[in-house]
């Protein structure tokens, strides 16, 4: 009794051997801050603009830290938007940049040199809210990951990427614990005819390949944002349903299910309070995996033209926009969104092997 309340229970001791583990920690501050970037994209974003969208074509394809002069012109629409919209789609009424190479205020007059013929231009003072302050107006802009082939931030992008990325495998995961539990539990628990028509169609489901299926359910359903979440995670289930099936057959024979069904207790309460609760473990373990399979299906599909349309940024889909210029001598457009990809993929299934040793209680 002393030793048990010395070493506590199962899960207190995988918290222990998890904490123990470098790699594991790591990987879930990493996934984490990813996580807060992504939720907080539009509110840390340079360009907090919907979908990063605002194209500069005099600057495009400039290298990280590229710096620049930038007039704003303020929007003429009067429209007044709320802190929410902001924070999910980002602001609509931006003002309209352009790159300058230097500026005279002359008479209340403001002449400047286009960055991209090196043109001198007056500019209407109208255009301006204030008149008297138009400096204020003129602001040296950093890219810190520099711009893309529009000349729009590609840190910004990548920053509003990562909630695409989170998106779909928070959605597909839960897709296909939705499906894939109840399948594979009522497969194993049951047997018999239940048993193989259920791995008929799971076999079925199998043995098409994950990426044809996926692009075959997205031209069904249509393309765009959520139809590619829910897509991924109709693809994902039967893994999903393998684990739980081979899982409650093997704990179906344990000593507490059979003193379940003496109490009388009926066949959905034993699935899902005393049997499901005892092999959680599996379970979080393959759908660290599914999340990471997530985004690289849905980068495989943005890259092919099917995920997330523009103008929305997908990280698949900046590396479709800029993959030829690897050979161009500015491989940084496309290795950027191919590193925070492989950074974000790696850290889940680092975080999954660190789970899986955690919660083996044979370890």
């Amino acid at each position: 009794m002393l030793n048990s309340k010395k070493n506590g229970s199962l899960w207190q001791l995988a918290m222990r051997k998890f904490i123990r583990s470098k790699t594991g920690i790591f990987s879930f501050l990493f996934i984490l801050f990813c996580g807060c970037m992504a939720v907080f994209c539009y509110v840390i974003a340079p360009d907090n603009s919907n979908s990063a969208n605002q194209m500069h074509l005099e600057i495009h394809s400039k290298p990280p830290f590229f710096s620049v002069l930038m007039l704003q012109i303020p929007s003429k629409s009067t429209e007044k938007e709320s802190w929410f919209s902001v924070f999910m789609d980002g602001k609509k009424n931006i003002p309209t940049e352009i790159p300058i190479k230097s500026y005279q205020i002359k008479e209340n007059q403001l002449e400047i040199v286009k960055y991209s013929d090196n043109l001198s231009k007056i500019i209407p003072i109208s255009l301006f809210q204030n008149k008297n302050h138009l400096e204020k107006y003129i602001q040296q802009k950093t890219f810190w990951f520099g711009t893309d082939k529009y000349g729009r931030d590609l840190l910004s992008r990548l920053l509003i990427g990562a909630r695409i990325s989170f998106f779909i495998g928070f959605i597909a995961v839960f897709i296909s614990l939705l499906i894939g539990i109840p399948m594979g539990a009522i497969a194993g628990y049951f047997g018999g005819k239940i048993d193989a028509f259920i791995m008929w169609i799971i076999n079925i489901t199998w043995s098409i390949p994950t990426l044809l299926l996926v692009i075959a359910i997205t031209l069904a359903l249509g393309k765009g944002f959520w139809q590619v979440f829910i897509a991924v995670g109709l693809t994902m289930w039967v893994e999903v349903a393998r684990v739980v099936r081979g899982q409650v057959i093997t704990t179906k024979q344990q000593q507490y299910v059979e003193a379940a069904k003496a109490l009388g207790f009926s066949d959905f309460r034993i699935i899902f309070k005393h049997i499901l609760p005892n092999i959680l473990a599996p379970i979080i373990v393959i759908s660290a995996a599914n999340f990471a399979g997530a985004i690289l299906i849905e980068s495989g599909l943005s890259f092919l033209g099917i995920g997330a349309q523009p103008p929305t940024p997908s990280w698949g889909a900046m590396i479709k926009n800029h993959y030829n210029y690897i050979i161009l001598g500015k491989p940084f457009l496309a290795l950027i969104p191919g590193f925070a990809i492989m950074s974000l993929v790696m850290a889940f299934m680092l975080i999954g092997n660190t789970l899986r040793d955690a919660l083996d209680v044979k370890g």
